[in-house]
């Protein structure tokens, strides 16, 4: 484990000491280099069993995937932010950098931590990065608001959590994930147990976001620079999910009167947030909203606490970490020569980047679980396992599916398609950068069609 979190900590420094001319090559193939040793993760000798295990820190196979997407995003985030940062000055290229690679240390020790008190520090810790990030380098003048609604929804719906722990603390002395977990049975007293369940899981539900907690999620989107939005989708919402794998086995059996609206709430703004995406006028805002979609499909298969679910859960939340990633590049690829986001203005591209129409559309169909994709195969585990628990509730599933298949269509044909506006017609041509950069995001998507079971958690 320390072999993954001592060298990219090295990155922080080394943000700072490098020289200018080298500074954005040197952190970009140090950073790729760390991505493809992590690699190595995957290869797991059997079955649920923890490897790299010091006091600490530990990694089994729920964690391994999500450490691997984390690393594998930072050298994305940095090829992505080179034209944003091109007229910043140099003491700023270096500021960002370095919260970007701290940012990247605290989550590879999150998604490690074996301790919930520990994992509860370094969930807090991930914030002010990701706050200083959406804060300084923000686009508009809102992004102040936005940072305070990021800030005190997770804050708020961090203290219960904070106070449970405590408690399991000081009635067992101890709050290792493993221990805690075989004993389970004695783990909470029958006459609070609901309110307990709420608050252990009330923090993750706000993170992931649950429809109904998600309202910090579009303004953080639409206000951050394109590192945060791509670390936002693609790691920080997983953080949620995560954490919500961990301490659920923990508190079975769920009491019935507050599983219930939990689970109708995630299958009810997967409509709702879906329907939304259909009217959005602003590129961002309706890839952030997409987010809460696949976000309330991986809620409610967690919630059901089967096997399937729990695998479909760990399989959308890779896939959608990389896809909607993705999304958000080429968002930003179409802001930088535009300089709109808005749907209306930004039509008929295809005839000018026809390569770039190809990753708009080769991202949407993954976007919207084409077949062989993995996103397809998390979105059958989790609908299979919804069913299994209601069968109404294939009703729901497929509804928001139809509906996430037209807005992903709507956002293709609305971009690439058409005439192009007077306005548009001189427009810088892409780099290969960014298409290198898409290339990072969908080969591993391609590549996972292979062999999903690295990135299902083996829970099955």
């Amino acid at each position: 484990m320390l072999k993954i979190i001592i060298p990219t900590a090295f990155l922080i420094p080394s943000a700072l000491l490098l020289n200018s001319n080298i500074l954005f090559p040197t952190m970009l193939v140090y950073s790729m280099l760390l991505a493809l040793s992590s690699l190595l993760l995957f290869n797991h000798p059997m079955l649920l069993k923890t490897s790299n295990t010091t006091m600490y820190f530990n990694i089994d196979m729920t964690s391994a995937p999500l450490i691997i997407l984390s690393c594998w995003l930072l050298p994305l985030m940095i090829l992505a932010s080179q034209n944003h940062l091109k007229t910043e000055p140099l003491n700023r290229k270096r500021t960002f950098l370095m919260i970007l690679t701290t940012l990247q240390t605290t989550l590879i020790m999150t998604f490690a931590a074996s301790e919930f008190i520990l994992f509860y520090i370094l969930f807090e810790t991930t914030l002010i990065p990701t706050l200083i990030i959406i804060t300084r380098w923000g686009n508009q003048a809102e992004r102040l608001n936005a940072g305070l609604y990021f800030l005190f929804y997770t804050l708020a719906s961090s203290l219960p959590l904070l106070i449970t722990l405590l408690y399991f603390n000081n009635k067992f002395l101890h709050t290792s994930m493993e221990l805690l977990f075989m004993t389970q049975p004695e783990l909470l007293p029958t006459d609070s147990s609901p309110l307990l369940w709420l608050a252990c899981l009330l923090a993750f539900l706000v993170k992931l976001p649950l429809y109904g907690l998600h309202l910090w999620l579009p303004k953080a989107h639409v206000e951050a620079p394109i590192a945060g939005s791509m670390v936002l989708a693609a790691i920080l919402l997983k953080l949620g999910g995560y954490g919500l794998i961990r301490i659920s086995p923990m508190l079975n059996p769920h009491p019935p009167n507050l599983m219930f609206p939990i689970m109708v709430l995630a299958l009810w703004g997967i409509l709702m947030t879906s329907s939304i995406c259909l009217r959005q006028t602003d590129l961002k805002a309706l890839i952030a909203y997409s987010s809460v979609s696949h976000m309330g499909l991986v809620t409610a298969a967690i919630i059901a606490q089967t096997p399937w679910g729990l695998t479909g859960a760990m399989t959308l939340m890779i896939a959608h970490g990389l896809t909607s990633s993705a999304l958000f590049a080429l968002a930003n690829t179409n802001y930088e020569r535009t300089h709109t986001r808005t749907l209306l203005l930004v039509r008929g591209l295809q005839l000018i980047f026809p390569l770039m129409s190809t990753w708009w559309l080769l991202t949407n169909l993954t976007n919207m679980a084409m077949p062989p994709t993995i996103n397809l195969l998390g979105e059958l585990f989790i609908i299979s396992t919804l069913f299994n628990w209601s069968s109404p509730t294939i009703v729901i599933t497929g509804i928001g599916t139809l509906i996430t298949a037209t807005y992903s269509l709507y956002m293709f044909l609305m971009t690439q398609r058409g005439s192009i506006s007077t306005q548009f017609r001189l427009l810088p041509p892409t780099h290969t950068r960014e298409h290198l950069t898409l290339v990072l995001h969908l080969l591993p998507l391609g590549l996972l069609i292979m062999k999903p079971a690295l990135i299902s958690g083996l829970f099955t």
